[in-house]
């Protein structure tokens, strides 16, 4: 496991990603299309999903493998927040904040996959 760490709550990247699945389920509560919200919450929520989950199988093998799925779930939501800009579901400053944090997220994960 990275360095040895004991839990995938003390992974920063656990954290970054759940943190940004909060912003967007909030940020998203008022919207009434059911399509995209339902799309990116699940693909938002994915992202540290997949890296708790990966992370418990206790095997760097198939922690890379879920990291990899977090990843792909992460240009996901990046699609998504580029179309729910489009939408007017995201103003200037959170379009900016969640296109910058989706990428960063991206390298993040990157770095772990070649740490394993």
């Amino acid at each position: 496991m990275v360095n040895n760490v004991q839990s995938f709550e003390d992974l920063n990247i656990w954290k970054r990603s759940s943190s940004l699945a909060v912003k967007i389920y909030r940020d998203l509560k008022p919207i009434n299309d059911f399509g995209f919200t339902n799309q990116i919450q699940r693909a938002v929520i994915s992202i540290s999903n997949n890296i708790a989950e990966g992370f418990e199988r206790r095997s760097d093998k198939e922690f890379k493998q879920f990291l990899f799925i977090s990843k792909g779930s992460c240009g996901e939501v990046r699609s998504m927040v580029h179309i729910g800009f489009e939408l007017g579901y995201f103003d200037k400053k959170r379009y900016d904040e969640y296109i910058r944090e989706t990428i960063e997220i991206s390298r993040m994960i990157a770095g772990y996959i070649k740490s394993l």
